[in-house]
C-alpha cells in the first residue's frame, strides 16, 4: 500500500468535495492538452509538406500515428495504471509528450517524426489521458456525471485553443521552434498528474469492486498438482503460461465477447469503419482551405470554431442521452449523428468560400459533439458492466488502426488525382455506410430478440404472454449502467 493510500484510511475521505474539485480542473487541463492537441496538427500540414518534400500522403502519416497510438495504447495504460497508480502514469505521460516534440524539432526526415511526435507524444498522450481520466472514479461518487461532463469539455477547449495558438507561433517562429515551445507546454501534464494526488476507493464503488479474485493459472496449478504434478515440472510451467497469457488476454482483449455478442460485434464493425472517414475532416481542412486561397489565419480559425461550439453542446448531448426516454436507443442517436457528419462534408464539395466553411464547421461540430458523447454510453448498453473494460481494450485498438491508415490511403488517393474534394468523399463514404449499417442492424436485431423473447414466453405461459411483454422495458432499463461508469474505466 502507498503512503497516500494509507494516509487517505486514517483521514476523512475526500470524494466530492475539497481537493476533488483541484484534480476535475487537473482533467480538464489534461484533456485539453492530450486529446485536444492532434486537431493543431493540420496547421502545421503544408509547411512540413515543403521542408521535407513529402507528399499528402507521407504528412499524413505523422497525425495518423499520433492518434492511433492516444487511442490504441489503452491496455498499456491500465496494465501500468494498477500496478503503478494513475499519479505515476500522468507524469510519465506527460515526460514522453514532451520528449517527443522537443525531439521533434530536430528531425531531419518525415520519417523521423513518426517516432518523435507520432508514436512517442501518442503514446505520452494516451498515458496522461486515460491515467486522468480514471483517477475521476477514485475522487468523484455522487458528482461523477457532473465531473465527466465538466472534464470533456477540456477536449473542446484544447480544439478551440490550439489551432490559434500553432498558427500564430508558426507565423513568428517557424514549425521547429513551435514544437520545442510544444514540448515544453505537454509537459505541464506533469503538473496535472501531481494533483492527482491518490486515494482509497469509495465504498461500493465500481474501482473497489475491480479486485482479483484469483491469481492467474492459479486453478490450472491446482488441478495439475491434484493429479501429482510437481509444481516445477517443465509441462506444468508451460501450461501455466499458457494460462496466464490466456486470462490476460481474456482481461484486456475480449474477443469472446466479440464472437457471442452480436450487438457488440456490430457496434465495433461499425465504429471501426466509421474511424476510417471520421478523423479526416480534422487532417485536411487547414490544408484544403489554404489550397483554395483562403488565409492560413482564417483556416485555421475553422479548427476553433468546431471547438467552440463542442464546448456547449458536447455536455448538454451527454445529459440529453442519459434520460431514460433514450435508455435502449442511443445506438440510434448516434447512428443519427454519425449520418449528419457524413452528409455535413458534402458542403465542401459544393463551395470553399469561408461562410461556407463556417456553416460546415457548425454543423459538424453538432453532429461530432453527439458522437463523441454516445460513443462509450453506446458501448455500456450492449456489453455487461463486468466485462466493460475487456471490450473497451479491443474495441479501441481496433479503431486505432482505421484511425492509423485512413488519412493516409486517403492522402494517397489525393496524390493521384490532385483533387482535395476526394477528402471529403471518402469522409462522407465511410461515416453514412457506418451509421446506416449500424442503425439498420440494430434495428433488425432488435426485432430478432423480441421475437425469440415473444415465442418463448408464448410458450412457456401463453396466459401472461401480454406482462412478459410488457416488463421487458423496465427490465432492460435497470439493467443499463449509469451513463458515468465508462469514463472510470479508461
Amino acid at each position: 500500500m502507498s503512503q497516500g493510500e494509507a494516509a487517505g484510511r486514517g483521514a476523512a475521505k475526500p470524494q466530492d468535495r475539497g481537493w476533488a474539485w483541484m484534480v476535475l480542473l487537473a482533467a480538464v487541463v489534461l484533456q485539453g492538452l492530450t486529446l485536444g492537441f492532434p486537431c493543431c496538427i493540420g496547421v502545421f500540414f503544408t509547411d512540413l509538406q515543403q521542408e521535407f518534400q513529402a507528399s499528402n500522403s507521407q504528412t499524413s502519416w505523422f497525425p495518423s500515428i499520433m492518434v492511433a497510438v492516444l487511442h490504441g495504447g489503452g491496455p498499456l495504460c491500465s496494465i501500468l495504471v494498477k500496478r503503478f497508480g494513475c499519479r505515476f502514469v500522468v507524469m510519465l505521460g506527460g515526460l514522453l509528450s514532451g520528449l517527443g516534440m522537443v525531439s521533434s524539432s530536430f528531425c531531419q526526415s518525415i520519417s523521423q517524426l513518426y517516432l518523435t511526435a507520432g508514436f512517442i507524444t501518442g503514446l505520452g498522450s494516451c498515458f496522461s489521458f486515460q491515467a486522468g481520466v480514471t483517477v475521476l472514479g477514485y475522487y468523484f461518487v455522487r458528482w461523477r456525471t457532473l465531473a465527466n461532463a465538466m472534464a470533456s469539455t477540456g477536449v473542446s477547449l484544447g480544439f478551440t485553443l490550439w489551432p490559434p495558438l500553432s498558427q500564430y507561433l508558426l507565423d513568428k517562429m517557424g514549425w521547429r521552434n513551435t514544437f520545442l515551445i510544444f514540448g515544453g507546454i505537454l509537459l505541464n501534464c506533469c503538473v496535472c498528474g501531481a494533483i492527482m494526488r491518490p486515494i482509497q476507493p469509495a465504498s461500493g464503488s465500481l474501482l473497489e469492486s475491480a479486485k482479483p479474485e484469483e491469481k492467474p493459472g492459479s486453478g490450472a496449478e491446482e488441478a495439475q498438482l491434484s493429479n501429482g504434478a510437481s509444481p516445477h515440472h517443465p509441462t506444468l510451467q508451460q501450461h501455466t503460461r499458457r494460462t496466464k497469457c490466456f486470462q490476460m488476454l481474456q482481461k484486456y482483449l475480449a474477443f469472446d465477447i466479440f464472437c457471442q455478442n452480436k450487438g457488440y460485434q456490430i457496434y465495433t464493425i461499425g465504429v471501426t469503419w466509421m474511424m476510417m472517414g471520421f478523423s479526416l475532416p480534422h487532417i485536411y481542412l487547414v490544408p484544403y482551405a489554404i489550397h483554395n486561397g483562403l488565409e492560413e489565419r482564417k483556416a485555421a480559425l475553422l479548427i476553433s470554431i468546431i471547438g467552440l461550439i463542442n464546448i456547449f453542446i458536447r455536455p448538454f448531448t451527454g445529459l440529453l442521452s442519459g434520460h431514460r426516454i433514450f435508455t435502449g436507443r442511443r445506438i440510434y442517436l448516434f447512428s443519427l449523428a454519425t449520418l449528419l457528419c457524413g452528409l455535413s462534408n458534402f458542403i465542401c464539395v459544393i463551395s470553399a468560400e469561408f461562410s461556407a466553411l463556417i456553416l460546415y464547421c457548425v454543423i459538424l461540430s453538432i453532429a461530432m459533439s453527439g458522437v463523441g458523447a454516445l460513443t462509450f454510453q453506446v458501448l455500456m448498453d450492449v456489453v455487461e458492466m463486468d466485462r466493460f473494460s475487456s471490450a473497451l481494450g479491443l474495441f479501441t485498438i481496433l479503431e486505432s488502426i482505421t484511425l492509423l491508415i485512413g488519412p493516409p490511403l486517403t492522402g494517397l488517393l489525393v496524390d493521384i488525382t490532385s483533387d482535395f474534394h476526394y477528402v471529403f468523399y471518402n469522409s462522407s463514404f465511410f461515416l453514412m455506410s457506418a451509421g446506416l449499417f449500424m442503425g439498420l442492424s440494430f434495428c433488425a436485431l432488435e426485432k430478432k430478440n423480441k421475437l425469440r423473447e415473444a415465442s418463448k414466453a408464448c410458450l412457456d405461459n401463453p396466459s401472461r404472454y401480454q406482462y412478459s411483454e410488457t416488463s421487458t422495458e423496465p427490465k432492460a432499463e435497470s439493467q443499463s449502467p449509469p451513463a458515468v461508469q465508462y469514463i472510470t474505466s479508461i
